[in-house]
């Protein structure tokens, strides 16, 4: 291959990868039409058509699919490369891609970028935000967020939160008009918004622990007339008194502090692990991850949960 190749097929990747020529050129600073050019130029020299293109759309052809799979693991490889020929110097550097839910994601990092961002200037940050679990790896990211309880195995994994648990909350407003229900068995006369999971599209039985001794954990299915697979959604929706909601208690917490919120059904609490920073190997981790895993370790035991 004749190495004047390498940078169209670089753009060709980028532009795959965007779904967009105006999203290409805008990342990478040209104007639209130099990027299509380009294009042109690679599509002549191979003698095939590697994109349809219309104007408002574009799709990879058979060929250009072919060419994006098999370009894009080499790519991948190259840039995680270049950006650990910054960690030679002191100050860590480099791109860091992060696998987050959109739960810990809100609560966790988003607060502290701009304090993150002034610490680390020479780290730049990528948030995937995916609610299930991934493979981290074939992603292209360097480490995932979530629940300690849904971790994958043969990961290393530090835990960036206090335990967690499933508060019952609503509205004084809601409270007022339908009364705070005394145990569970009681959420079948009250309205439950209720939480599709987007993976499965399972409806989120609600978690509670049996009084006593024993504490078994137990699951109640529940009714209403909102459904979310968000939730930021589904919060709003219980900030407008429109029903209770279940939802970890770390997502909830300033709402509860200022009274916009009030927990119920308290003594049925289920607890559970926290969040974890996970990652696929302690050995030989950049400096940019190790920087962002003491920061959010730092930041863990600033967390006061109500």
């Amino acid at each position: 291959m004749h190495p004047s190749l390498l940078p169209s097929l670089a753009w060709f990747a980028h532009i795959a990868r965007q779904g967009s020529f105006t999203r290409a050129a805008e990342e990478m600073g040209v104007s639209r039409a130099a990027l299509s050019q380009n294009l042109k130029a690679l599509e002549r020299q191979l003698g095939v058509r590697l994109l349809y293109r219309t104007t408002r759309d574009m799709s990879l052809t058979e060929a250009g699919q072919q060419l994006f799979d098999a370009l894009q693991p080499t790519l991948d490889t190259i840039e995680r490369a270049v950006d650990r020929l910054g960690e030679v110097g002191d100050a860590p550097s480099g791109l860091v891609r992060v696998n987050v839910s959109r739960l810990a994601s809100r609560a966790l990092i988003e607060p502290h970028l701009p304090e993150f961002c002034e610490r680390y200037p020479m780290v730049r940050v990528e948030l995937t935000l995916a609610d299930s679990m991934s493979n981290i790896i074939a992603d292209g990211c360097d480490v995932g967020i979530r629940l300690g309880r849904s971790l994958a195995e043969h990961v290393v994994a530090v835990p960036i939160s206090p335990p967690l648990s499933m508060a019952v909350v609503a509205s004084p407003a809601y409270l007022a008009q339908h009364g705070a229900p005394k145990r569970p068995a009681d959420l079948v006369k009250h309205d439950c918004i209720n939480y599709r999971f987007q993976g499965s599209g399972a409806l989120h039985d609600w978690d509670f622990k049996e009084l006593g001794k024993a504490g078994r954990h137990f699951t109640q299915s529940v009714t209403g007339r909102l459904t979310f697979n968000d939730d930021a959604g589904m919060t709003g929706a219980a900030l407008q008194g429109l029903g209770l909601i279940q939802i970890v208690d770390l997502a909830v917490q300033q709402f509860l502090t200022d009274g916009r919120l009030v927990r119920v059904l308290r003594d049925w609490t289920h607890r559970h692990d926290g969040f974890y920073l996970y990652a696929p190997s302690r050995d030989q981790m950049p400096s940019k991850v190790r920087a962002l895993l003491d920061f959010l370790i730092e930041k863990r035991e600033a967390i006061s949960i109500v």
